[in-house]
This record gives C-alpha cells, sequence and structure tokens, in this order.
C-alpha cells in the first residue's frame, strides 16, 4: 500500500465512524487511511443568509491548516454545503489539490424527516467518499447506476448506488495507483 488517504474530521465527527470509515477506504483503495487531527471551524464561516458553508470557504481553510501534500486529503463535515452552481452538494473532489470533500449534513436520515440510523449515515457516508475519492484516484463520472462513481443528484440515487466501483471503473482505477 504505497497510496495515502489523509482523513480530516471539521469539528466532532465520532472517533468510531471515522476509524470504521477508514478501514473500508483502505479495503476499497488499496491504499492506507488515517484520521487526522480535526479542523475547528466555527458556524460563523457560514453564510449568514443560505445557513451553509461555501465550498471555497471551507476548502481554503483545509489546504491552510494542513497544507503538505502527502497523499489524497478526504474532509469530513457537518455543515450543508454549496457551490457556486449548485443549491447543495453531497460533496466535491478537486484533483489538482488531492482534496476531497463530503458533507454528512443531507445524508442523514433525519434531514429528510426519517429516523435516525447510524447505518444509513454510515453507508451513504462511505458511498460519497468513495465518489469523490475516485475523482482523486482519475476516475470520472460512470452511467452505471450502481457504481460508486455514478453521479447522485437525490439522496434517492446515492441510496441507490454501492461503494463499490463497476467492473470497468475498477480496472481503470487499478491501473491509476500502479
Amino acid at each position: 500500500m504505497e497510496a495515502k488517504i489523509r482523513i480530516v474530521p471539521v469539528n466532532a465527527v465520532d472517533g468510531a465512524f471515522l476509524d470504521r470509515l477508514a478501514l473500508c477506504l483502505e479495503e476499497r483503495f488499496l491504499a492506507r487511511a488515517r484520521v487526522e487531527r480535526s479542523l475547528a471551524l466555527s458556524r460563523s464561516a457560514l453564510n449568514a443568509t443560505r445557513g451553509q458553508l461555501f465550498l471555497s470557504t471551507l476548502s481554503a481553510k483545509v489546504l491552510s491548516a494542513h497544507p503538505e501534500q502527502d497523499g489524497a486529503l478526504l474532509v469530513l463535515t457537518d455543515f450543508d454545503l454549496y457551490k457556486t452552481s449548485h443549491r447543495f452538494i453531497f460533496g466535491d473532489a478537486d484533483e489538482a489539490q488531492s482534496l476531497a470533500i463530503v458533507s454528512l449534513h443531507r445524508l442523514r436520515p433525519e434531514f429528510y424527516s426519517e429516523e435516525r440510523d447510524p447505518n444509513v449515515l454510515f453507508q451513504r457516508t462511505l458511498k460519497e467518499c468513495v465518489h469523490e475519492l475516485g475523482h482523486l484516484f482519475g476516475l470520472k463520472h460512470c452511467f452505471n447506476a450502481r457504481c460508486g462513481m455514478y453521479y447522485a443528484n437525490s439522496i434517492f440515487e446515492t441510496d441507490n448506488k454501492t461503494s463499490y466501483f463497476c467492473e470497468t471503473c475498477d480496472r481503470r482505477v487499478g491501473r491509476a495507483h500502479r
């Protein structure tokens, strides 16, 4: 395992959740995954009108706090994220910076007035992390609705896909890190 995934939680994210996520990501990417120190971020960073955090604001703060370019950086936050062209995003990847960001906010069943379910939250988070990290490992969006690289426009599409790559994407990611 030569590739590295550095997981950076923003504020408090459950340690057992992060450890479980790291193990799953190691298995998916054949890369060493480790949880790094969390980044403290005040609610004052949110857009006061929207009640959301602008993706570029979070990216700049993360890169400032973690400037070393040692592997892929995966950021997990509870803040609801948006970017210029989207009302909200589950996550995003910046291949040039080797930075992937995933928001748990809209992955929580409670957001959709469903009962709290830690396993549903974990599975959704894993799928979105696999998707965004897939971009950092050289993959593009896939047309297979079950593939981890399928672009999910809704939580229903996230729930429908798996946290694994289809055969084609799996071959591509295998070539990307050799």
